[in-house]
């Protein structure tokens, strides 16, 4: 029947019957092919399928054409690995003879390089044969050479891989390129704020305790934290590395050595990080270590840390990210995983510094730098999570802000601690404004400029509400709007008002307790407005409290100043401008009128000489409200001078008369100019000016 069908077939099929017996044939093969018998079984086969259909009688011929061809293919691919293999073993450091070549690199040579990719090619070509093959059976001849040509290929893949992991080395630690610090320190753009702008503190700051009265006109600058430009990038490799490095990777990875490929890149560049922080001034040291580092070089290493992280992320590791997406490519997981490792040193050695700042002592000088680095970090996260997936990075990294951000809160209260239980007992002499106000302001005036952070840390208590209404005088509308910082400040203001207040107990003298709360009072006004713009154009440097304040503290607290010069003028000068009333003296000129009027010449000139001695060291550092005072001064007692002198100088005509009108009025005013500027007068210099 299959005779009777064949013939059919072919009778009936024309010119399309030759069409149908080649895809008889052709189909018959593939069968065979896809079946990967042995030889001896393939032989039965052809013999079965030349009995079932005559068209198919000359298949053992086309089969035995297709399996010489196979052989001569095999044995092509034979000779080609073995070329390759001779050509593998001659680089392999082990095998060779040759010194020379033995620590040569093949990549100084393109035409070496060349050569040697092509036979890794070659090799994993024919791994990839001997794979696709079926085994024969292992006791067999054919098995035995089965398993030794595997065990060479495998050799040879295994050699070669040693000697592309060596060159990938060297090829990484030849490209890298030396960080310029110096360029990108100056692609850094900083802010430097007034930190106290006369009067020293105690140099610890760990706590307000005893100051120093003597003043100065030092200034210290807290330096805040730099930004980078936009615009800064910079090569961390040769770019003509990149295309022989995509060359080893692709290898390594197909031929099953991706993990040795990651190790090696991950190693080498993640050495190469560790060199850069080094440059960039960031030091290895343990929590402890960190602990027992005095606060100025504390400092010194917070401020490099800032720097390092902001150069790391925006600089850094986006270099790294390039060169990963550029020589690995398209193999995404390979690519991440190595990123990833590459980057974790550097990222954790940044993270285990902040954390041991974190955790440190708190101290009220330590706040701006942490504050800083809690912003530096919170500002490179979002880079820092698009580039890094491995969330145990991620997650310490956000642990560590948090850990910033509780450390500001802390050293913020510290601070307000600080100021509560400050009671030093030592008056400044002068009356001159105290060193608390000083720090505390010039404090307040730096932690305006972050108000974004500290907004964002702090939250208002209820208790902080009732207290914030007391400071307003009840009045709610103020504290309507206030942010959680300006709550805080305004409650901190009103702490330093009640210090000062107690401060001018320590003066026995009500005068000076006068002068002492006035310059005081003038200087939290002064430091609140800011600069006058016709004096300092640089307002950079000064920070916008009165918009935490308000224009009614600021008025309120002008009022005191003139109350406190108020109540000067009358505990100084109202003993003096008694002795120039009319009362006891009369108008005659008897010796009893003669003696009053002396008495009360006598007395005046006492009375302006001790004011003269005593307050000629003291001290209002304010040009503009000395002069003020002077004026208020000048207008109740000179023309009060002048008035009792014109009508009581012919009374006391005569030789003797200068005894006891020793000063004209316009000496007077001249003596007035000498008030207040903190230089104490020896009686023996108060002489007649006009003389």
């Amino acid at each position: 029947m299959a005779a009777t069908t064949t013939t059919d077939g072919g009778g009936g099929g024309g010119a399309g019957g030759g069409g149908g017996e080649d895809r008889v044939l052709a189909t018959a093969q593939q069968i065979l092919k896809s079946l990967n018998t042995p030889k001896d079984v393939r032989e039965d086969m052809l013999l079965i399928f030349s009995s079932f259909d005559n068209r198919l009688s000359n298949i053992t011929d086309i089969v035995h054409r297709d399996d010489d061809g196979a052989a001569a293919i095999a044995a092509e691919e034979l000779e080609r690995f073995e070329a390759a293999e001779k050509l593998i073993l001659r680089w392999d450091s082990s095998l060779s003879s040759d010194p020379h070549s033995a620590s040569s690199l093949l990549l100084d040579s393109a035409d070496d390089a060349a050569d040697y990719f092509s036979a890794v090619d070659d090799v994993i070509h024919w791994m990839e044969q001997l794979n696709l093959a079926p085994p024969p059976p292992p006791s067999s001849s054919a098995g035995n050479r089965h398993r030794i040509e595997m065990d060479r290929a495998e050799n040879a893949i295994q050699l070669a891989m040693t000697r592309l992991e060596d060159e990938l080395r060297h090829l990484l630690v030849r490209n890298t390129v030396p960080l310029d610090a110096e360029s990108l320190h100056g692609s850094i753009r900083r802010v430097s704020l007034s930190f106290t702008d006369g009067g020293t503190v105690d140099e610890n700051l760990e706590s307000f305790g005893e100051v120093n009265d003597q003043g100065g006109d030092s200034q210290r600058f807290h330096e805040r934290g730099a930004s980078l430009g936009d615009d800064i990038s910079v090569d961390l490799l040769r770019a003509d590395a990149v295309a022989e490095l995509r060359e080893i990777a692709d290898r390594m990875v197909r031929s099953g050595y991706e993990k040795e490929c990651l190790q090696v890149y991950s190693s080498v560049r993640r050495d190469v990080l560790d060199e850069y922080l080094s440059i960039l001034g960031v030091e290895k040291l343990s929590i402890e270590e960190v602990q027992r580092v005095e606060w100025k070089s504390l400092d010194e290493k917070m401020k490099k840390w800032i720097q390092a992280v902001k150069i790391s992320v925006r600089v850094l590791l986006t270099g790294e990210k390039r060169i990963c997406d550029s020589v690995f490519g398209e193999l995404d997981e390979i690519r991440e995983i190595c990123f990833n490792e590459t980057a974790k040193g550097c990222v954790m050695q940044l993270l285990n510094f902040g954390e041991a700042v974190a955790i440190c002592k708190r101290s009220p000088e330590k706040l701006f730098r942490i504050l800083d680095m809690y912003e530096a970090l919170k500002d490179a996260l979002p880079e820092l999570e698009s580039m890094i997936t491995d969330g145990f990075v991620i997650d310490e990294a956000n642990g560590v802000l948090k850990m910033l951000g509780e450390a500001v809160k802390g050293t913020f209260a510290e601070f307000e601690n600080c100021l509560r239980n400050e009671s030093s007992k030592k008056p400044v002499i002068t009356g001159d404004v105290h060193p608390l106000p000083r720090y505390v302001m010039n404090y307040l005036k730096l932690l305006v400029d972050y108000g974004e952070p500290m907004d964002s840390l702090l939250v208002i208590s209820d208790e902080d509400l009732i207290r914030l209404q007391d400071s307003f005088g009840g009045n709610s509308s103020q504290t309507e709007n206030i942010s959680p910082l300006g709550c805080r400040m305004v409650l901190l203001i009103s702490e330093l008002e009640n210090n000062l207040e107690e401060k001018s107990k320590l003066y026995e003298d009500s005068a000076l307790q006068c002068i002492f709360l006035m310059n005081n009072i003038h200087y939290l006004v002064r430091k609140v407005k800011g600069p006058d713009p016709r004096k300092d154009s640089d307002l950079r440097k000064y920070s916008d409290l009165q918009n935490v304040l308000g224009d009614d503290w600021v008025r309120k607290r002008r009022g005191q100043v003139r109350q406190y010069a108020t109540g000067y003028l009358r505990a100084s000068w109202t003993k003096a401008l008694s002795c120039l009333k009319d009362e006891g003296i009369g108008g005659s000129s008897n010796n009893a009128s003669k003696m009053a009027l002396k008495e009360r010449f006598k007395n005046f000139n006492a009375c302006f000489e001790e004011i003269y001695r005593i307050q000629t060291a003291w001290k209002v550092p304010d040009p503009q409200l000395r002069e003020e005072l002077r004026i208020s001064i000048s207008e109740k007692v000179i023309p009060a001078y002048r008035s009792f002198v014109g009508r009581f100088r012919s009374q006391l005509e005569g030789r003797h008369a200068g005894k006891y009108i020793k000063y004209t009025p316009e000496d007077l005013e001249a003596y007035l100019s000498d008030l207040f500027e903190g230089s104490p007068a020896v009686l023996h210099h108060i002489r007649r000016k006009s003389q």
